[in-house]
């Protein structure tokens, strides 16, 4: 498996043909898969924001009370209402807001981004980064990802993560093949869109290095069974289930 990132792209801007700059400097193969950052889809589709657009009401400012009182450093109210209103729901308030997005994926501050962001205060995720993966993955005639990062609980660190994804099944599942030893397997689920995206984002990288795109040439799915689900159903969830009954003390 090759993994390369896509040299070159200029800075996106919103109403971009984000597909198009990519396809200028790669033409992905038959079997290919092209990773792309959220953080140019989303200023493709527009998704800057300036903290004037976000008035506080009383929820955001008990939240950023809240944030200050326990980290001891001063938290604007109007960056709290712009995760509430990215956010379905806050899992904790402090010490930091873990959110979960609209269309299903967990992260702090709902993923919007300060750095990279020029002549805006905030960069919001898509929308809905399936529905633009399937756009793209139209245009490139090739299955994408779209990826963020993310820390990970009991590690530090964070690394690439899919948020969106199109031409391929998001997970690739094991159960009742066998192990070496001819043991059936019973609960192996692989999410590969997770996997594609951190092995994309140690050639895009992180900072100001201006490659938020790679494709992976030579990587197969196999013949498994696939499935899409990748956000793990409330209803199953039992470390979210624990964090709402979780306060700091």
């Amino acid at each position: 498996m090759e993994v390369s990132a896509v040299e070159g792209l200029p800075e996106v801007r919103a109403g971009d043909d984000l597909a198009a700059l990519v396809a200028e400097r790669v033409d992905p193969a038959d079997g290919d898969v092209v990773c792309v950052a959220s953080t140019v889809v989303s200023k493709a589709e527009g998704r800057k924001a300036d903290l004037e657009e976000f008035a506080p009401g009383d929820r955001a400012r008990a939240v950023a009370d809240r944030l200050e009182a326990v980290t001891g450093d001063p938290k604007d109210p109007r960056f709290a209402r712009a995760v509430l209103e990215e956010s379905e729901e806050l899992l904790t308030e402090a010490p930091f807001l873990l959110a979960v997005t609209r269309f299903g994926h967990v992260t702090v501050n709902a993923g919007i981004d300060r750095s990279n962001v020029p002549g805006a205060d905030l960069l919001l995720l898509p929308e809905n980064p399936t529905a633009s993966a399937e756009r793209l993955s139209a245009a490139l005639e090739a299955p994408v990802v779209v990826t963020d990062t993310s820390g990970r609980p009991f590690r530090y660190g964070q690394r690439g993560v899919a948020v969106g994804w199109h031409g391929l099944p998001a997970a690739r599942d094991w159960r009742g093949e066998r192990d070496r030893d001819g043991r059936e397997l019973g609960v192996t689920v692989q999410a590969v869109v997770d996997e594609l995206a951190a092995a994309a984002n140690l050639v895009t990288g992180e900072g100001g290095g201006g490659t938020p795109a790679a494709v992976v040439r030579g990587w197969e799915f196999g013949d498994h069974d696939g499935s899409d689900e990748l956000f793990r159903a409330d209803e199953d969830d039992v470390i979210r289930a624990a964090l709402r009954d979780w306060r700091p003390g």
